[in-house]
């Protein structure tokens, strides 16, 4: 049986992990999370998952196409970050990572010790039927998950 983790000697959230993959409810998933690690003055984690397509693995110019996409996302990325944190009083990291999100989003959180995770509710119609990243780390994961529309 596994025993509870109790946080000791805080008052509120020290860390919040965000999943971002550049859509617009990670978007404002990122948002949302960037407000309430100001608001709780913690540390706000934000982890881009490079996820390879199953088309890459059929056509090797899908992959470059999208490496290349994952390279630009991943610079957007930083560079919003870095612009916008300092401004709002954020202390901010990009963790950029590759492989399936859930398995990351799960890995970063223990390695981190972060108290939360943020992400995005997903519009692909087809996770209504056989279940979305959110809906997988709300019945799964170790931590409370907030899942921003």
């Amino acid at each position: 049986m596994e025993t509870a983790r109790f946080e000791l000697g805080n008052d509120g959230p020290t860390g919040i992990l965000v999943g971002v993959d550049g859509s617009e409810t990670s978007l404002r998933a990122a948002a949302y999370a960037a407000g309430l690690a100001r608001r709780q003055g913690a540390k706000l984690i934000v982890l881009y998952v490079r996820a390879a397509p199953v088309t890459s693995m059929v056509v090797p110019e899908a992959a470059v196409a999208m490496d290349q996409t994952h390279d630009q996302l991943a610079e957007e990325l930083r560079q919003q970050l870095e612009e916008n944190a300092p401004r709002l009083g954020l202390r901010a990291e990009l963790v950029i990572r590759s492989g399936n999100p859930y398995a990351e989003l799960l890995r970063v959180a223990e390695e981190r010790k972060v108290d939360a995770i943020v992400v995005g509710a997903s519009t692909q119609a087809g996770h209504r039927l056989v279940g979305s990243l959110a809906a997988k780390l709300v019945r799964h994961a170790a931590w409370p998950v907030t899942v921003v529309p």
